[in-house]
């Protein structure tokens, strides 16, 4: 299943192109892909076309694009995309022969690109797009990661002033402000469909605190609590091996016996293996795991723990084990990760 590195690769790759784009068509090859859109798929057609897309955004998991319809509606709206087991978005030109499996086709006016097609494409047909309603986020932060020149950060003020400086060179560069810019109004609304899951580790309004508070109040095994969307979004099985030996806990250590710094190491973790991640594409183990372009990533040469069983432990040699987990499997080293009772 595509967890947060392999849908913020997608994210990644299509914000540039879908920013500003004009839907000019949607065709629906099969309406169980709707299966979380509230009506029929004409009303998902005739809403969506003609309307204007801001951005990609996402929360753990979930990708949605804040939607601007070409007819008036009451409330904020937003394009969500859930890539289920085997969902996939890829960026395709207007006269591309059409994808197997394909689901979904939208075709947009890019200002970047021109007309292009974006392909829902998914073959256990889990996924589904949905035209959803946004509401506001409860602390106003920005509602889930849409890169940090659209989330008014600092640094997209120092992206403004670089970028008007090379296209006009001639002209003196304003002098620099400390000023925060202001978000644009569609990043501090969140979907509804998307509203309960919580923040995930990487993104900018993540709270550490309050969740390592809330993660030493449960009384549970640690990785159930990680794989827990509502505490902290975006880690799915495979970070989630990954992380606990690299922070040397056992998957079923109790929450309530983790002292406070071993859970902020743990967090830490959690953040520096889904960033490797990013930076190597994601992991892939079949097809169905790629990119915009259909590319596959390549962390899973990178794994230590998750499917390595047999394979010596790249810390301490000690042969790695895999034990059975909620109708799934944990992959861990005996001799690094024991539970601790204190």
């Amino acid at each position: 299943m595509p967890e947060l590195p392999e849908v913020e690769v997608v994210r990644a790759g299509l914000a540039p192109v879908v920013a500003g784009s004009v839907v000019t068509g949607v065709t629906v090859l099969d309406e169980r892909s709707l299966k979380r859109h509230r009506g029929p798929s004409v009303d998902f057609v005739d809403r969506l076309v003609g309307g204007t897309l801001d951005s990609a955004v996402r929360r753990g998991k979930f990708l949605w694009f804040p939607f601007e319809p070409a007819e008036r509606h009451d409330h904020p709206l937003a394009l969500v995309a859930h890539l289920g087991m085997s969902g996939q978005v890829l960026l395709r030109s207007s006269d591309h022969p059409a994808d197997r499996l394909m689901r979904i086709r939208l075709d947009v006016d890019s200002p970047s690109l021109g007309r292009v097609r974006l392909a829902f494409v998914d073959q256990r047909i889990f996924g589904s797009m949905a035209l959803d309603e946004t509401v506001p986020t409860p602390d106003g932060r920005a509602a889930g990661y849409a890169g940090a020149h659209l989330l008014g950060s600092p640094e997209a003020a120092a992206d403004d002033a670089a970028r008007a400086a090379a296209a006009a060179p001639s002209v003196a560069a304003p002098a620099a402000s400390s000023a925060v810019p202001a978000a644009p109004a569609w990043a501090l609304r969140v979907p509804q469909q998307v509203a309960h899951i919580a923040r995930d580790p990487l993104d900018p309004a993540f709270d550490e605190s309050a969740v390592v508070t809330r993660l030493l109040a449960r009384r549970t095994g640690v990785k159930r609590a990680l794989l827990d969307q509502g505490l902290l979004s975006g880690v799915g099985n495979i970070y989630a091996d990954e992380s606990l030996w690299a922070a040397r806990v056992h998957p079923e250590q109790p929450t309530e016996a983790l002292s406070r710094a071993r859970a902020r190491l743990l967090l830490s973790e959690v953040r520096a293996v889904l960033l490797k991640a990013l930076g190597e594409g994601g992991t892939s183990f079949d097809a169905q795991y790629v990119n915009v372009n259909g590319q596959s990533g390549y962390f899973s040469h990178s794994l230590a723990a998750y499917g390595q069983q047999g394979r010596p432990c790249p810390r301490c040699g000690t042969a790695i084990v895999r034990e059975a987990f909620m109708n799934r499997s944990s992959h861990l080293c005996p001799r690094c990760q024991r539970v601790r009772t204190a």
